[in-house]
Order: structure tokens, then sequence, then C-alpha cells
């Protein structure tokens, strides 16, 4: 896991430009703080950067790696960010066609691979990464990220030329990037979705998961090409692969087994994530038999019953045979310059603490000795785990519709009411048109772009004019891969396409890992798992109601029974108003953050009407409403502060 930056400037190149690298790097020195390696080529006037964690190749991995020749003349350079798995295999097979390699570094099979297969060199590569690779002979940048967006990467065209970095705060670092914010972006981050693509800072744009940049330079300017190279495709209605239960199960744990023995792989101890959830669970149970030796476990605990899962973490642990490491987390930790640091590591907004607590996770892992964990990201998305998606199921699929099923499963999960589950059905016809239905999961944040709307400043709308955030969303997806699909298809699909790349991944994984220098590596997003899922009919991923139900069939014999039987429970922090002492520490925030200048400063809100809202939110004791309204202050104290702390 690495950092990487960069900039191609023909008409901005100057001796003052190896300087402004060298402050790019250092904003991403948490990225990489085992070493940094520079590529200056004035004549090209490019530059390439590298901000390294060793964790493969410890000694003989130093970026940026050389193609053709290793004197800094070759005609292909590579910095990259992240693991590529199954790459001895690779390099044994490269080897047969006579390619040589410099360093042991998994990453520089990329480099043959391109050089072998041209831009088709993408499909051959597994595993989490980004990267830039300059052809130095056809004059062009390549910028590739992975199928799932677990690595970031962020792009710049203006007129002082192109630029990238693995966070925005790196591009920023230099002077002649525009730090001027969107208001359509302010809008998204108040409602939690954003569009792929998107940022807060106008003109940054991410690399979309699954995607390449082709940056060709054409004078003194450059011509960007974005190609789509993988994508999550569902099969048609009534394609999926047909098979009986047992061979689903164990093409499932044999898939799981081999993503999980390549994540297991490293120079350096690695480690696990645990939580109370089958996903976590099951990993820790297979990396315990692959690696037949006791794995570190990391447990996150917090000081609310009603949200902490460590007890059922520490049966698993024990079944397991795991060395556990709980971290207790109190009301206090969750605020202060803890929240500020989520805010500026995620380089954006969260609607719940949680990514604070990870963060704090991932300091703690590292002191520990550790600088890699596996973790249970994507299974919900790819095996149908999420509430939200069984309420579709429910209501949609004709073998569920006017059952009690839905409505049971919503008391169940009422303590999430106000965050992740909608109290009423609302609709949208953009989803309407484009999905046939509007998801519940954008349901719960277009009731919070409802109560957000009447807090706007005149200012602020006049700026947004007629934009519509949430048809901006629903018309983001592609069509062709809704058209045609079961609803449990459609549902997963809209959601890894917004909510996984743009939360969980984000400031609920690599951002906030990566703040202390800890490599994540989510088994479940292996596509090669991913691809297998897809195709597993939807009445087998969620079987009589119960989510998973293949994941926890496979999984059977390592989990504590407790879990195998237990209904998904969505993880996350206490909100603020559930506690005296996170109320107090909000409260301290709020002063600093949305005083009247602050406010008017950045002219998002009007000022009388939040004083209002906050102050209805103080006096109430409204669950669902409140925890509406802790989502709310949490993106407007986010949004005040981002643009100070960056």
């Amino acid at each position: 896991m690495c950092g990487i930056a960069g900039l191609w400037s023909p008409t901005r190149y100057t001796s003052e430009t190896e300087a402004h690298a060298q402050a790019m790097a250092d904003a991403l020195y948490h990225r990489g703080p085992d070493g940094r390696g520079f590529h200056f080529d004035e004549a090209e006037k490019l530059a390439m950067i590298h901000t390294r964690l060793s964790i493969i190749g410890l000694n003989a991995g130093d970026q940026p790696i050389y193609g053709r020749e290793d004197d800094g003349t070759s005609d292909l350079i590579l910095t990259a960010n992240g693991e590529f798995y199954d790459y001895k295999r690779l390099r044994g097979l490269l080897r047969t066609d006579g390619y040589s390699f410099a360093t042991k570094s998994d990453s520089e099979i990329a480099l043959k691979l391109y050089d072998k297969h041209g831009l088709d060199f993408v499909d051959h590569l597994r595993g989490e990464f980004s990267f830039a690779l300059f052809d130095r002979a056809k004059q062009r940048l390549i910028l590739v990220r992975d199928r799932f967006g677990v690595r970031p990467l962020f792009y710049h065209k203006g007129e002082a030329g192109f630029f990238w970095g693995s966070e925005i705060k790196a591009m920023l670092a230099h002077p002649d990037l525009p730090r001027e914010m969107c208001p359509k972006a302010q809008l998204h981050q108040m409602m939690q979705v954003m569009v792929p693509g998107m940022t807060l800072w106008k003109d940054v744009h991410a690399l979309k998961p699954g995607h390449m940049l082709i940056v060709q330079r054409k004078g003194d300017d450059f011509e960007l090409e974005e190609r789509q190279y993988w994508d999550a495709e569902f099969p048609l209605e009534g394609e999926h692969d047909e098979l009986p239960d047992e061979e689903h199960i164990e093409r499932v744990r044999a898939a799981l087994v081999e993503s999980i023995a390549f994540r297991l792989e490293a120079d350096v101890p690695v480690a696990c994530y645990l939580s109370g959830g089958i996903d976590s669970c099951s990993i820790l149970g297979m990396a315990a038999a692959i690696q037949q030796s006791p794995v570190k476990a990391f447990t996150i605990s917090f000081d609310d019953d009603r949200y902490d899962e460590a007890a059922i973490a520490t049966e698993m642990a024990e079944k397991a045979g795991a060395d556990q490491d709980i971290l207790n987390i109190k009301a206090e930790d969750l605020y202060g310059k803890n929240f500020e640091d989520a805010v500026y590591y995620s380089e954006r907004t969260f609607y719940n603490t949680l990514g604070v607590a990870k963060m704090l996770m991932s300091k703690h892992v590292t002191d520990s000795g550790y600088k890699v964990v596996i973790t249970g990201e994507g299974s919900d998305e790819l095996f149908g785990g999420y509430a939200q998606f069984k309420a579709d199921l429910f209501l949609h699929d004709p073998e569920y519709a006017q059952t009690a099923a839905g409505d049971d499963m919503k008391k169940r999960n009422a303590i999430f009411s106000g965050s992740v589950l909608a109290e009423q059905q609302i609709s949208h016809p953009a989803f309407e048109e484009v999905m046939g239905f509007t998801p519940s999961w954008i349901q719960p944040w277009m009731l919070v772009l409802e109560r957000v709307k009447p807090l706007l400043s005149e200012d602020f709308k006049a700026r947004l004019g007629d934009y519509d955030p949430v048809a901006a969303i629903a018309y983001s997806l592609d069509r062709s891969k809704l058209d045609g699909r079961h609803v449990l298809d459609k549902v997963q699909y809209s959601w890894i396409k917004t909510m996984l790349e743009g939360q969980i991944l984000n400031w609920g994984g690599d951002r906030v890992d990566m703040a202390n220098s800890l490599e994540s590596r989510p088994a479940f997003l292996d596509h090669h798992v991913a691809e297998l899922a897809m195709r597993i009919p939807p009445h087998v991923r969620i079987r009589d109601g119960i989510e998973k139900w293949v994941v926890r069939e496979a999984m059977k014999y390592v989990l504590p029974e407790v879990l195998y039987k237990r209904e998904k429970f969505a993880f996350m922090a206490p909100p603020a108003h559930t506690d005296e002492a996170k109320t107090a520490e909000i409260n301290k925030l709020i002063l600093k953050w949305l005083s009247s200048e602050k406010l008017a400063e950045l002219g998002i809100f009007d000022e009388e009407k939040l004083t209002a809202s906050i102050e209805d939110y103080r006096k109430s004791d409204d669950h669902t409403q409140n925890t509406r309204k802790d989502i709310i202050l949490n993106h407007a104290i986010g949004l005040h502060a981002i643009g100070e702390l960056i």
C-alpha cells in the first residue's frame, strides 16, 4: 500500500516543480511512511511521485519502477498503490515470454503485462490497486483504478496541466490547483450520497471504479478518454446459475478460501478486523484454518450495549483460537480532534462516527505492530446482506409480496430508523424510470435531503438552481445493467455503484485505515468472488428471508451457532443524541464550526433556521428524528471544517 501523485505540465513545469512535488509527497506521508521516490523529466514536463508502505519485497520494492531500462530513461514508468494478487504465477508466465524482473515487488507485473497486452493488460490484474503508468513512446499517461474502488485515485485537468493523486490533499498541495468547492457536491454530501466520479472540489474528479483514464498529450494540451474495463454485471432474470444448493455452497467456500489465502500473503504479519458480523467472523475462521496458527483479531467495543458487538466477536475469537485485542471506545473519543482528523483523511463528510472509530482502531493496530488487516467489506453488497435489500425483496418480489416479513424486519431494526432505514415509503420519478421502483437504501437519504432543504440559505439555493441530486444519482446508473434484472440484483447493483465506493470503502475503509498507514484487504471484493456471487440466483443469496444464506451455509462450521442464526445488524457507532457525554461533545463541535462567522463564510445555511433546528433537536426525545438530525449535524460540521483542515 502506498500513495501516488503527479503532474504533467507542459506550460508550467519550472525550477520550482520539484519543490512542489515534495510538498505533494508530504501530504501523502501517512500512506507511505517507509520511503518516497520521484521521477522528474524536464523534457517531458512530467513529475511522478510515490510514497511507500512496504508490505511485499521490503528491501527491493522502491518506486517508480521502470520498464525497458532501469536508468531513468525508460519508455515505461510506473507508480502503484495497492496489491496485485497471484503475481508469482503471472511472473512465471511472463518469464517464459522472455521478460525479466528488476524487483521482487508485485507491482512490476503491471509494466510487463502492459508491454505484452497493451491496454487489455488490466484484465489480467487481480487485487486492490490504483496506479499511474507513463508511456513515453506513445506520449500517454494511463491511470487505473481497481474494480470496486477499494483504492482511491483523483485527477484534475486545467490550465496548469494534468494532476493526479491518491488523495485530493496531495493535489491541493500544488499552488496551481484550484480550491473552489462545488455547491452540487456540498448538497450531495449533506444527503450522504455522491454521484460517481464527483468530489467536493470543482473540476477535481474521482476516477470511477473499474475504469482507466487515458491521458493523451496533444501539443501543450491533453485529450482525456475514460474507458470502463469492468463492471458488476448481474445476469438477466432467469439466467442465473441454477445448481444444487451444495454446489453453490462449495463454490462460494472455495472462492473465499482462495481469496483469503492471497490476502494472507505478505512479508509482514497480517491481522483481521473482527466485529460481531458474519463477514469478518467468516474471514477470521477461514484465515485461522488456512494459516493453521493463531490469527491476531482486532475488535471495536462501544460504550452502548445496543450498538456493541464485542461479546459475539469474542465468542468467534475463542472458537477460532484467535488472539483477540479489544479497543474500547468512549463517547468523547468520537468527537473533537478525532472527528476533525477523520474528515481530513476521508476528504468528505460522514453521517455516523463509525469512521472515527475505525480510524482510532487503525491507529491501535499499527501501534500494535501490524501493517495489514483482512476485512469483511463487500459481503453484504454481493450476497444480499443489508436490511434495505431485504425490504425491496419483500416489497417487489412476488414470493414475498403481501406478507408481513418486511414489517417484522423493520420492527427488529427499529434502532436504525432515521439512519439506514426510512420510517416511511417515498419515491422519486427518476428512480422509478431507471429502476422501476425507488430502492429502499436511497429513501433515508431522500428524507435527510427533505429536512436539509428548508435550512439552506437563499444564496446557496440560487447557486444550485433547479439541480435535483436524487435524479443525478439515478441517471448516473447504467440502465443496460439494470433492465431485465431481478429486483435484488437491481438494488445490489445500484448500491455497489454509489454507496460501496463512496461510503463503505471511503470513510469506512481505506481512508481511515491509511490515516495510520494500515493496509486493509477486503477479501469478499476479489472480483473472482464477485463474479461468482452475481451469478447465484437471488433466492439462494437470500433464502426464505435469511440474508446471505449461501455465505452462512458455506461458513457454517467456522461460525458460532449464535452468529450463524443471527440476523444482519448494521455496524455503526451510537449517534450523538443517545448519550449525554456524546451530546456534550457534539455541542463543542457545533460551537466551533457552526458559529455565525463560519456559517456566513461558507454560505450554505440560513443561520436562523439552522439554529432553530438545533434547538429543536436539543429539546426532542424522538429517536428517529434525532437520529436524522445527528446525521445533518455531522455533515454540516464536516462541510464547514473540511476547507480549513485540508
